[in-house]
């Protein structure tokens, strides 16, 4: 099976969505789906035999970590894990240092950090392609796996209603930069403390002026196709968590929420969930829960993301 490679994304960097056009963020979805396509059928895909990732992780990771890891061996290639307090990025050696030292060893770059900056100096100094694995201000690998789901729920993507609910935190930047490119209605709902990124919102209404913010969840939620719903406490916001509870109270969504949505209305999570917080254990088992399913592609994505950027 030949897989087509966009001539856009070959070599680039994959920092956060908006800085995608539709025809690539849709020909990665493309991708994903095929490679999927390939692992279930067990016939073997080595696109990237030879080629090595470099993972560095200022943040704990299942999803991430064992992903990528599986996705270049998957693909042929070789992974290797190097944790913050090994290599204490920006602290023993400058983040330029780094990626000039990387750059000369491995054919890409995957960080998962704090500050969104680290993986733009990341890209700024290493020739190699620099893909974002999760930062404060946006999350891209996980949208385009959701996005994955989505087309296989639904068959197609735009005209989709999709309704966040909870912290208008990195998660919910990303969705509204893959709703722009994609048509999909999203409404972020969410305590008026707690919206998304102004900027980020407003670049986004321009391509698609089907995305808003609301402050009550169960209104924004009626007749949805799609409720998705992230930790209110994010890593690095712990001391946060007693006022986030109290902030977030009536955010709690139960099973009985998932009777406001459509016909067709699916319950998703990006994993891991806080199990009276943002959602209850039944939500996430229940049967209209594709949140596993997000999870599973997470493999396939970052397998799309992987071919076309090192390929």
């Amino acid at each position: 099976m030949n897989i087509e490679r966009i001539q856009a994304l070959q070599g680039s960097d994959y920092l956060a969505i908006n800085e995608l056009n539709s025809q690539a963020f849709l020909a990665l979805i493309d991708t994903a789906m095929e490679l999927k396509q390939l692992l279930k059928a067990k016939e073997k895909h080595a696109f990237l035999e030879g080629q090595s990732l470099a993972m560095i992780f200022e943040k704990p990771s299942l999803r991430t970590r064992s992903t990528f890891d599986l996705a270049m061996f998957q693909l042929g290639g070789h992974a290797v894990y190097l944790a913050q307090q090994e290599i204490r990025l920006g602290a023993r050696e400058s983040i330029r240092d780094v990626a000039s030292n990387l750059e000369r060893w491995f054919d890409g770059i995957m960080a998962r950090t704090f500050e969104h900056n680290t993986v733009v100096e990341l890209a700024k100094h290493s020739t190699v392609p620099v893909i974002n694995g999760l930062t404060d201000l946006v999350h891209p690998c996980q949208l385009l796996a959701d996005y994955l789901a989505l087309k296989e729920t639904f068959g197609d993507l735009e005209g989709i209603k999709l309704v966040f609910v909870g912290d208008g935190n990195n998660v919910a930047n990303s969705h509204i930069n893959a709703a722009a490119l994609t048509g999909v209605h999203l409404t972020i709902a969410c305590p008026k403390d707690y919206v998304p990124d102004a900027d980020i919102l407003k670049s986004a209404q321009l391509l698609n002026p089907n995305i808003s913010v609301a402050h009550d969840p169960r209104a924004a939620i009626q007749g949805a196709d799609a409720i998705y719903t992230d930790v209110w406490t994010s890593m690095g916001q712990e001391e946060e968590t007693e006022k986030r509870l109290k902030d977030f109270a009536g955010y709690t969504i139960t099973t009985d929420w998932l009777d406001d949505l459509s016909d067709r209305g699916v319950f998703m999570h990006d994993l891991p969930a806080h199990y009276g917080e943002e959602c209850t254990e039944d939500v996430l088992y229940d049967k209209r829960s594709i949140a596993f399913d997000q999870a599973e592609n997470r493999l396939h994505a970052h397998k799309a993301i992987l071919y076309q950027l090192l390929g």
